[in-house]
């Protein structure tokens, strides 16, 4: 393929390969007929396929062809199902492939910094673990299949206030363990085609020119060889840009970006070497979009099956809903019961949401009337506007229509307004109507669930007051049949939140810090994002990070760590379902470093497994962990470090109910030399066999001449050791230590 990319390269005037390097138009790239160099299709995802069939945006205002609505990354991350994702890659495909579309923009992997991120239901979780491991198993399902995908928006890119022009401020720890760390595993595991630079400015430089971001780490550290392509319209500077390892600007401008990269070729500003190794990108890229022409599983506009990928639609809902809360064991619902359904939500669900990842569905479920499939008695009432409208009367209505009814089921959620692409939220509260509906029902009625359809945490003023809470998420077309699935007992709820649900805003960690202010956006939270953040500081969150309950139980048992070469370490552990139905449960492990020096979160979530089970079934199951589960990112020697010494292996039901633990002592790596100087502290220049020892030669010099440094109280010299820089030896000997004393002991340290 490389020879063959070579002999078309040199077929190539210095006018065409700029020209490769922007787009046709707003959805497709150029072609070059005579050496064979097709134009290829892109189009918005990445939780459907969103090819627009009239004039086109970026927002996904216009009409958009047909396409299977599967739920969004908020809802499947719950999930914790790779094989799922999976399943749902493919599919995807064979609607791209039906459609002629070669590239389908997603996944979205960034993290969910806060609560209030306005393009939260586009990404996975808070955790950039859970986040890499399903994101990778999606990529795969699409491009085994044919078609390509693209990683996006690298890098830092958590907020839509101001999006395209905002500088995300981050220390390169914080980036490399968390908002890096979300991308690097992906594209070495499962090779996207494309990678999708964001918008946003990080630490000063936009990440369409940031040399250090595309070329030092995705392509040169990561060994990355596909494409760069820009967010659409993400380009600052073309010429920069391109320097920077950008290269595909998207969309089209009608030749301008040509002509100024063109002028720069000529005048010397950029080499042609430079235009030649974009260039080559885009030559491998389109060898893959013919090869996979050329072996599509699915033949072009081939009829697809949409009631299987509706089913798969059905399936993946149910799986990723999170039953929160079940006192009492209201649900499921029982045959012939008295049922009333209350909320706008319930008869037009918010099933998706809003911007570039809007599908035009194939079909969507109504709650309502999947309820009424299981139960034709269940009865309706508005009981709130959801565009917040005046709604006594419909509140009074609600209040007539649960007399006398066993259960209330009340839909409640965000209007599709409040949860969009290109802006953030305010709050986390639902609207006023919906949270009084819910407030005066359960005053009166014993037995309230309330189903959530949200993109992000809300709080839950209410959480006392229901007896039961499913949080659906935005879970595709088939929403309300999953949902009705799981209130009658037909499926076992098995989702996981896969982020961390807050009492209050206040509570989060970005609080402070977003979304910023005069277009700089501070990262001052630091590594310790969701979960990592309410450890560390003993918050109790109102549902925490893996949280999620099942009609049935499962126990724990039986736990056994053994290491492996390399830093690497095996969990062994049982897992039985000892209720008296079938059910999945998701098992965690959590890893914790003992005595450590290192400023770490407390647990990282590290493995996990999803273990179906029939009634009383046990398994047992083998959690791998390689040694980038133990390692952090020394920012100061440029390098990632396995701490030697003990860690604690934990497994849990979610990072709040750790059921065993283990431990396992690993040697860890040789940490590079320490360079001392004269700032260095005396513990630091101990570390030194040499230098300490010449540095405790000449302290008993100085003490022997009358002039001694420390008083020998243990643990005065232990804190002084650990504070006083060696220049201050020379202060503290009243001259008697001098320059020259110093310069030997360094000399000794540095060897």
């Amino acid at each position: 393929m490389e020879d063959k990319m070579e002999s078309k390269l040199q077929e190539l005037t210095i006018e065409e390969k700029v020209g490769l390097l922007s787009g046709a138009d707003f959805w497709t790239t150029k072609e070059v007929k005579r050496v064979n160099l097709p134009s290829f299709m892109m189009t918005d995802g990445p939780n459907g396929l969103r090819k627009q069939v009239t004039s086109s945006d970026h927002l996904g205002m216009n009409e958009s062809l047909p396409a299977t609505c599967f739920p969004m990354a908020c809802a499947l991350a719950c999930s914790w199902d790779r094989e799922l994702l999976y399943e749902i890659g493919k599919a995807l495909s064979e609607e791209c492939i039906a459609a002629d579309v070669d590239i389908l923009l997603g996944p979205g992997v960034n993290l969910k910094r806060s609560p209030l991120g306005g393009r939260n239901f586009e990404y996975f979780s808070e955790d950039p673990y859970l986040t890499s491991q399903l994101a990778a198993k999606y990529i795969k399902g699409v491009q085994e299949n044919g078609t390509g995908t693209s990683l996006k928006h690298f890098a830092a890119n958590n907020q839509e206030t101001r999006r395209m022009v905002s500088d995300s401020l981050a220390d390169e720890r914080t980036l490399r363990e968390l908002y890096l760390a979300c991308f690097e595993s992906v594209v070495k595991e499962a090779e996207p085609w494309t990678v999708m630079c964001s918008y946003n400015k990080l630490n000063g430089t936009y990440t369409s020119e940031h040399d250090w971001l595309l070329n030092q780490v995705l392509k040169k550290e990561w060994q990355y060889d596909g494409a760069v392509v820009s967010d659409w319209g993400a380009v600052n500077e073309k010429v920069k840009s391109v320097q920077a390892g950008l290269d595909l600007e998207m969309p089209g401008n009608q030749g301008e970006s040509d002509r100024i990269l063109l002028e720069a070729v000529k005048n010397g500003e950029i080499s042609e070497d430079k235009i030649d190794e974009a260039v080559t990108r885009i030559l491998r890229l389109s060898d893959y979009i013919l090869e996979a022409r050329a072996q599509k599983n699915v033949p072009v506009s081939a009829e697809i099956n949409w009631e299987n990928h509706h089913k798969l639609a059905r399936e993946s809902a149910g799986e990723s809903m999170v039953l929160l809360k079940n006192e009492n064991k209201v649900l499921p619902l029982a045959s012939g019961e008295k049922i009333a359904v209350l909320g706008e939500l319930a008869s037009d669900i918010r099933y998706q949401g809003t911007g570039s990842c809007k599908v035009h569905p194939y079909h969507v479920d109504s709650p309502f009337e999947e309820i009424r499939v299981y139960e034709p008695s269940a009865v309706f009432a508005k009981g709130y506007l959801l565009d917040g409208g005046d709604d006594g009367l419909l509140l009074e209505e609600a209040e007539a229509v649960v007399n006398g009814c066993d259960k209330v089921i009340i839909f409640a959620g965000y209007p599709e307004r409040a949860e969009n692409e290109g802006e953030d939220k305010v709050d986390m509260k639902l609207p006023y109507n919906q949270t009084e509906l819910i407030h005066r029902i359960a005053r009166t009625h014993p037995a309230v669930i309330v189903v959530l359809c949200n993109g992000s945490p809300v709080e839950m003023p209410f959480s006392n007051e229901a007896e039961a809470i499913l949080e659906t998420y935005l879970a595709g077309e088939a929403a309300g049949g999953a949902a009705a699935d799981i209130l009658f007992g037909k499926k076992n709820p098995s989702g996981k939140l896969s982020e961390s649900f807050p009492v209050k805003l206040e509570d989060n960690p970005s609080y402070l810090n977003f979304p910023g202010m005069q277009n700089k956006t501070r990262y001052g939270e630091g590594i310790f994002v969701g979960y990592r953040y309410y450890d560390k500081k003993n918050i109790e969150p109102l549902y925490p990070f893996g949280h999620g309950l099942s009609y049935t139980e499962f126990t724990y048992s039986n736990l056994s760590v053994s290491a492996g070469k390399e830093n690497t370490a095996d969990v062994t552990l049982e897992v039985q379902n000892t209720g008296d139905r079938y059910g999945a449960e998701v098992v965690q492990i959590y890893v914790q470093k003992k005595g450590t020096e290192i400023i770490r979160a407390v647990q990282e979530l590290k493995g996990f497994e999803k273990v179906r089970l029939e009634a009383g079934e046990k398994k047992q199951i083998t959690i791998h962990l390689p040694k980038e589960a133990f390692r952090y990112y020394d920012a100061e020697n440029g390098s990632w470090q396995v701490e030697p010494g003990e860690y604690e292996i934990l497994a849990g039901a979610s990072s709040r109910d750790i059921r065993l633990k283990g431990s396992i002592v690993l040697e860890g790596d040789e940490l590079p030399p320490y360079k001392c100087d004269q700032n260095s502290t005396i513990a630091e220049i101990s570390r030194s066999p040499e230098g300490k020892a010449v540095l405790e030669k000449w302290m008993k010099w100085c003490s022997d001449k009358g002039y001694p440094i420390f008083t020998e109280e243990p643990e005065f010299i232990q804190n002084a050791y650990e504070t006083t820089p060696l220049r201050w030896v020379k202060m503290l000997s009243g001259g008697c230590f001098t320059e020259e004393m110093i310069e030997d002991v360094l000399s000794h340290c540095n060897r």
